[in-house]
């Protein structure tokens, strides 16, 4: 019986060890399966990540393209609006000077019909002009320089609105 007992021993070892060798041969395999399956996914999470950050360089790459088209055009209407502020302050500073060396007169024409009581224009022109009417009177020189700083100061008005107008209509072409 000994030796039964020592054979059946013998056995359960022998089966035992296959056991053990089988689950680790399972475990093995599953691991590799596992491990592949794991493989292939993170593949594909780093594909997905690569083409959205892809996608993301070309949008911030456009992004900086449109900013600075805006900020060189933005740089050539600041020096347009600069040239027609500037080239306007010289030519309204040549009329103050001609205005105040008497080489230039402001005069305003007075209302024919309402001083001789006519309905209509008058047919004949002065000698010194094409305008109708020889009733003329000039300004004093102080009241003309504040007419043409009022003047100037509506053209540089003027100026700063179509700049603004230009910018916002840029900006909104933009988006």
């Amino acid at each position: 019986m000994k030796i039964d007992a020592v054979k059946w021993g013998g056995v359960m070892l022998i089966i035992l060890a296959l056991m053990a060798g089988s689950a680790w041969a399972a475990w093995a395999w599953q691991a590799n399966a596992y491990g592949q399956q794991l493989a292939v996914k993170e593949a594909a999470y780093q594909t997905e990540r690569t083409s959205l950050a892809n996608a993301n360089s070309a949008q911030i790459l456009a992004e900086q393209g449109k900013r600075i088209a805006l900020e060189q055009w933005l740089a050539a209407s600041d020096q347009v609006h600069y040239r027609a502020l500037s080239d306007e302050q010289t030519k309204q500073a040549r009329l103050r000077d001609r205005l105040a060396t008497a080489d230039l007169r402001l005069s305003v024409q007075f209302d024919a019909t309402a001083s001789s009581g006519c309905d209509g224009v008058q047919a004949t022109t002065g000698t010194g002009g094409v305008v109708h009417g020889s009733h003329r009177a000039q300004l004093d020189p102080a009241h003309a320089q504040r007419i043409i700083g009022i003047t100037s100061d509506g053209d540089q008005g003027l100026i700063a609105l179509q700049a603004c107008q230009a910018y916002a209509k840029e900006i909104s072409k933009m988006r």
